[in-house]
């Protein structure tokens, strides 16, 4: 009988702690992109290839510069609406005395 209690106790502690740390891991399964590494002038071979190094690089930049824009798009925090007159408050309006 106790190792049958020991062996539930264990499983849902197990599930305890593994909901607390879920809940502690921050959910962001859209992480930021990482820009691309710049080659060293050194991994230039200087034979003017089609494909040298830092077209590619210049190509990876242009991709990430892209992917940027669109994560920052879909993590962009709404902007408080922009006051109108129909939505600020009216001052109250001094009453006249009639002389």
């Amino acid at each position: 009988m106790l190792p049958d209690l020991y062996w539930t106790l264990s499983q849902t502690l197990e599930v305890d702690v593994t909901a607390d740390e879920a809940a502690r891991q921050p959910a962001d399964d859209d992480p930021r992109p990482t820009p691309p590494t710049r080659p060293d002038p050194d991994e230039c071979c200087h034979s003017g290839c089609d494909t040298c190094i830092f077209d590619l690089y210049e190509d990876e930049l242009t991709r990430y510069r892209a992917a940027l824009a669109a994560w920052e798009a879909r993590h962009a925090q709404p902007s408080a609406p922009e006051s109108t007159p129909a939505n600020k408050p009216r001052k109250p309006q001094k009453s006249r005395a009639r002389r």
